[in-house]
Parts: C-alpha cells; sequence; structure tokens
C-alpha cells in the first residue's frame, strides 16, 4: 500500500535515511513524507503497529524488480527428458539411446525411460523387464534410479537423474 491507501490509525514510521521515526498517526507520517515530496510505503502490514518507510516508489519498485529478476536468473529449471525403448531393442541401439540418456543427466536433468509393449509383446512382459535394467546398468556410474520401472497400461516406465 502506498500514500492515502494506507488506512491504519497509527503507523510506525522509518526516515529515507533508515532511521526510526517512532509511533504516529497516518495523517502526519503522509505529511512528513509530502514534505520530503517522496512517498509513504507499508513496508510490514502485519506488524503490530504496520511499519510505513518514507521513500520514492518508483525506485522503490526498480529495485524490488531488479532483485526478483536476480533471482530468478540464478535458479535452475530441472527438465524430465523422456528416451522410449521397445521390448526387441537391439544392443547397438540401447547403447545409443544410454549415451543420449548421459548427456541428458550430465547437463542435470531427469530422464524418464520407457520401455512401450505393442500387440502380442504384452504377453511377454516379465521377460522383457530385463532391457529397462541392463539401461540402468549402463549409466549406474552417473546416475541412479529414483523411481524403479512399474508398468503403466502397455508402459513400463522407470526415473533416473544424477548421482549425488
Amino acid at each position: 500500500m502506498i500514500n492515502e491507501q494506507i488506512r491504519d490509525r497509527e503507523v510506525r514510521v522509518i526516515g529515507t535515511d533508515g532511521q526510526q521515526l517512532g509511533v504516529m498517526s497516518s495523517r502526519d507520517a503522509q505529511k512528513l513524507a509530502d514534505e520530503a515530496e517522496l512517498d509513504l510505503i507499508k513496508i510490514s502490514p502485519k506488524a503490530k503497529p504496520p511499519v510505513c518507510k518514507i521513500m520514492d516508489y518508483g525506485k522503490f519498485r526498480y529495485e524490488q524488480q531488479k532483485r526478483e529478476k536476480e533471482a530468478k536468473k540464478k535458479q535452475h529449471i530441472v527438465e524430465v527428458k523422456e528416451i522410449r525403448l521397445s521390448p526387441n531393442v537391439e544392443i547397438n541401439d540401447l547403447k545409443t539411446k544410454a549415451n543420449n540418456a548421459r548427456k541428458f543427466i550430465e547437463k542435470g536433468d531427469k530422464v524418464k525411460v520407457t520401455l512401450r509393449f505393442r500387440g502380442r509383446e504384452m504377453a511377454h512382459i516379465s521377460s522383457n523387464a530385463h532391457v529397462l535394467d541392463d539401461f540402468a546398468k549402463m549409466l549406474e556410474d552417473i546416475a541412479s534410479v529414483v523411481k524403479a520401472p512399474k508398468l503403466e497400461g502397455r508402459n513400463m516406465t522407470m526415473f533416473l537423474e544424477k548421482k549425488r
């Protein structure tokens, strides 16, 4: 809240240089801000009494946006990359997919490995589950299994992420 939007009876006022001016009515605080040709901004509305500061609102908003932008730069968004396999995949194809997964994991992303069963392959689920285990063994030096292989409909999925 800013200037006339502040409806509290009493507020604790902080001056432009950061020193406390004490508890006073919001009208008196607004007069002090007007004399300094600045704005009265409510900093801490939940405090008893609420804390207001005399400062330039435009500068305050600019610095606040600058801090938010800086915080956004430093955060890292973890993406989930998916790799799809079939039960009758050849070993060289499996190695190629494992190398792609290795690149994703080194970049910091999680990898979802999906083994898709189609048609008559559904009858041999248990004999083909080793494909996901082999895939995990190929990447065990840099990745750990977060979510063990689980059958969901026609797909068997497993999640891998970088070891810590």
